[in-house]
């Protein structure tokens, strides 16, 4: 464990205690599905405004019904991700995670949130890194692989996809920054404050974020290739939190690889739906020829990610990086 990060978990260690993380789990999870849930329930109604404001007046109160009826749909809309609109709004729907680490490290903790970021200076530092590392290497490696798919088409207008583009940016910042707040932020820390090897507090990290991207109705026979890459991008990134002190390069990697993987191109055909180009889904040919192009996709999908995030580590191992990290962390 380097200095850095033995500072990073100091403030965690009086309230480690596995039975507090238990807790806290379950506190953030209800509060990000009351959240999604609000947001679907916000659109339901909006939906049957016209006949809540009937019902007030002495109408019909069938809109219940109707609302709920709705509220369902708009979840499965929401989650789906697959036009510019329920993309937005599923972005925005992981601000319930940055709500849920909040109330957990208030309430059982007595620490702010945002402390799991690490010192503002050197998350900026590490964040610009990161997002950097990935754009060129996992862009380029991006570049390299495209050949092995069938065909890529353009899937969003470019004005369209211009007007929704500063949306959808802080979109994912807020998307990725939660899910490393949950997975990196408290998961790992908790654990790494309470257990010496790091087989407990990379491996469980790991494990989770790698099953969280369990979706065998959307990745069909890869789907477990898609629990792989996650989980090892996840390991890779654990590591260089713990290298660092602070969320800034997982949070950087983990940003720019969303924004290639939903805003530039889609190869997995899900929460494609601001992706200004897409490799066609089911597509009438062969089925060893189909499953060869989907295991590309997925390749393509998930190993730039991966190589982006060893290259980082490599770097920070050689250029002395962890020398001035530690120093920034003080």
């Amino acid at each position: 464990m380097t200095p850095a990060y033995d500072a990073y978990l100091a403030p965690a260690r009086s309230t480690s205690q596995p039975i507090r993380l238990a807790v806290g789990l379950g506190l953030i999870l209800a509060v990000y599905t009351a959240w999604m849930t609000l947001l679907g329930a916000l659109l339901g109604l909006f939906a049957v405004r016209g006949q809540i404001v009937a019902w007030a007046q002495g109408g019909d109160s069938g809109w219940m019904a109707t609302a709920l009826d709705i509220l369902s749909e708009r979840l499965d809309w929401i989650g789906a991700g697959a036009d510019p609109w329920a993309l937005i709004w599923l972005l925005a729907s992981f601000l319930g995670g940055w709500f849920g680490v909040s109330l957990a490290m208030r309430i059982l903790h007595r620490r702010r949130g945002r402390d799991l970021l690490g010192r503002a200076p050197v998350v900026l530092r590490d964040f610009a890194l990161g997002a950097g590392m990935m754009a060129v290497l996992g862009g380029a490696m991006g570049l390299v692989l495209i050949p092995a798919l069938p065909r890529i088409d353009l899937a969003t207008e470019p004005r369209v996809w211009l007007m929704f583009l500063p949306l959808a940016l802080v979109g994912i910042l807020i998307q990725a920054g939660a899910e490393e707040l949950v997975f990196r932020g408290y998961l790992q820390g908790q654990l790494a404050a309470r257990f010496a090897s790091p087989l407990v507090w990379l491996g469980v990290p790991t494990a989770v974020f790698g099953f969280a991207h369990f979706a065998p109705g959307a990745m069909g026979a890869n789907t477990w290739l898609v629990v792989f890459a996650a989980g090892v991008f996840g390991l890779v990134v654990s590591d260089l939190t713990a290298r660092t002190g602070s969320l800034g390069l997982a949070w950087g990697l983990h940003f720019a690889n969303n924004v290639l993987a939903l805003l530039v191109i889609s190869v997995t055909g899900g929460l494609s739906g601001l992706a200004l180009f897409s490799v066609p889904q089911g597509r009438p040919a062969a089925a060893a020829d189909t499953g060869g192009h989907r295991r590309s996709g997925h390749c393509l999908d998930g190993l730039p990610a991966v190589a982006a995030a060893a290259l980082t580590v490599a770097f920070i191992r050689r250029a002395d990086y962890l020398g001035t990290a530690t120093e920034g962390s003080r």
